[in-house]
């Protein structure tokens, strides 16, 4: 990836001030031993399916907090906090687990599926989750993550697939600086096949892993590793994803729609159920109308923003992420943005998966070598060549916003590469062992048992109090009205949201 001329690349300060972004946090919820809480969404919290900022993920124990969109880093983080202590507060004796990979899990058929009420979309929502538990596993299913959501003004859904394409080539440099998931509990691959070493009888690790949830243990699928999703165009993207959508794939057809009993097993038998099954590091977005299918959205109205996925939740962190990360996402995104980025190939796409797997499992490993076109090249120094290049951006962000905060974020990096025992996942193994006996569940437990405190014993302000409060009592009023206006038989539901019709522009 090279670097445009300093006049394309320099971006106006109304760009960088322009530019918008939110956060979505996943957490299982977990009792105060630090087993999975099986207990429903607390009521307190509202309605999973109508609320703008708490809701839950894949399964009933998996809490999901949503920022609104903000101009700035600073305030989007004291909402997510807000959401925050509000949720410790409804949580009782439970806790938010602040580590990417599970607690120790009770057997599969036992995770509990988020539940969305009696309407014929919540119903939809929870057959979904359905098909991705015969699907993949409802374990793998519980890894959580922290998503970032971005955007600038006068992008072109062009120039937003130009950033999507060098963001996925240099994705390594944020799975090695800020992968923070390098242990896991052993009940999470009870019965699979793995490559981990044992850290004590209930841990296992790859000594130089930096992001087991970003690894073959991770968001993983034979199936979808089928498909050679090009990035080059909007149509070429769009017409990837409507193949995935339509074609059946013989694995899914033996699950069935529905079972013998008559009940849903999952949406379709199609390689993706719906649009939200494609996995990847990043995502194109559109914020969608009611009933619209996302793919839709895309093809008629272009990208509005980009969703970075790949951001473990750092378990050093009360709100699972730093104001300081979230300074060197807006500089790496930026970069990928104002940089040549020339069309991927089918054989760049398969380099792009094995240098992700590379550094899920090895990152920190010395001299550790990632392909690059038709040569091989040190992780250590093309990291360095990526970080150095965001320099004169930083200098540019520093700029607009006054102080040096983009800067710091520059150097806080390349302390990275030059000393990667500081990294955090370097640090969770560090602690695992020396503080907690090598048990992974022990170190995340007290780390989760720090944050309520800290969420507790900070003060919510009373208007944010009654701001969320009223949010949830809204949440659910809204609920009831979706419940009441439904008219049309489930069955019928599905089948016109699932119509192919519905993915055209």
């Amino acid at each position: 990836m090279t670097t445009k001329t300093q006049a394309h690349s320099a971006l106006e300060s109304s760009r960088i001030l322009g530019i918008r972004r939110g956060i979505e946090k996943e957490s299982l919820r977990v009792r105060s031993d630090g087993t999975l809480a099986d207990s429903p969404h607390p009521l307190a919290l509202g309605s999973a399916l109508t609320h703008p900022h708490i809701t839950t993920d894949f399964s009933e124990s998996q809490v999901e907090l949503i920022t609104g969109v903000h101009g700035d880093i600073s305030t989007c983080l004291q909402e997510l906090r807000e959401v925050h202590q509000f949720t410790e507060r409804a949580l009782g004796e439970d806790m938010l687990w602040v580590s990417s990979m599970p607690c120790d899990l009770p057997q599969d058929e036992a995770i509990p599926l988020g539940q969305y009420g009696s309407s014929n979309v919540g119903r939809a929502k929870t057959v979904y989750r359905m098909g991705l538990g015969h699907r993949y596993g409802r374990r793998m299913q519980t890894i959580s993550g922290i998503h970032y959501n971005w955007s600038m003004p006068d992008v072109s859904s062009d120039a937003y697939f130009g950033l999507i394409r060098n963001f996925r080539r240099n994705a390594f440099v944020l799975m090695y600086l800020f992968g923070a998931s390098p242990t896991v509990c052993s009940s999470f691959v009870a019965g699979r096949e793995h490559r981990l070493q044992k850290l004590s009888d209930d841990t296992l690790y790859l000594p130089h892993a930096t992001s087991l949830r970003m690894g073959r243990l991770g968001y993983q699928s034979d199936a979808q590793a089928s498909l050679a999703v090009s990035y080059n165009s909007l149509k070429g993207y769009g017409d990837s994803l409507e193949d995935a959508l339509t074609r059946n794939y013989p694995a899914y057809e033996a699950i069935g729609v529905r079972g013998e009993d008559g009940q849903y097993r999952q949406l379709a038998t199609t390689l993706l159920q719906i649009e939200n099954e494609f996995y990847g590091t990043i995502r194109p977005k559109r914020v969608i109308r009611p009933g619209e299918r996302p793919l839709h959205a895309l093809r008629q109205r272009g990208v509005e923003y980009v969703e970075v996925r790949l951001m473990d939740l750092n378990p050093f962190e009360a709100l699972g992420i730093h104001a300081q990360t979230l300074r060197f996402l807006d500089l790496f995104l930026s970069y990928c943005l104002v940089s040549e980025s020339p069309s991927d190939t089918p054989q760049e796409i398969a380099a792009i998966a094995n240098n992700q797997h590379l550094v899920a499992e090895r990152g920190r490993e010395p001299g550790l070598q990632l392909q690059r076109g038709d040569s091989t090249v040190s992780l250590l120094d093309w990291g360095q060549e990526v970080v150095l290049a965001l320099r004169p951006l930083a200098d540019q962000f520093d700029a607009a916003h006054g102080g040096r905060n983009y800067s710091d974020a520059v150097d806080a990096a390349m302390q990275g590469f030059s000393q990667p025992q500081t990294l955090p996942s370097a640090r969770v193994i560090e602690s695992v062992q020396r503080e907690h006996g090598g048990s992974f569940a022990g170190f995340v437990k007290a780390q989760s048992e720090r944050t309520k405190m800290e969420m507790l014993e900070s003060a919510l302000g009373p208007q944010a109090l009654a701001r969320l409060e009223q949010q949830a009592d809204e949440s659910i009023r809204a609920l009831q009205a979706i419940e009441a206006a439904d008219t049309v038989p489930f069955d019928a539901y599905l089948q016109d949201y699932l119509a192919f019709r519905q993915l055209l522009a």
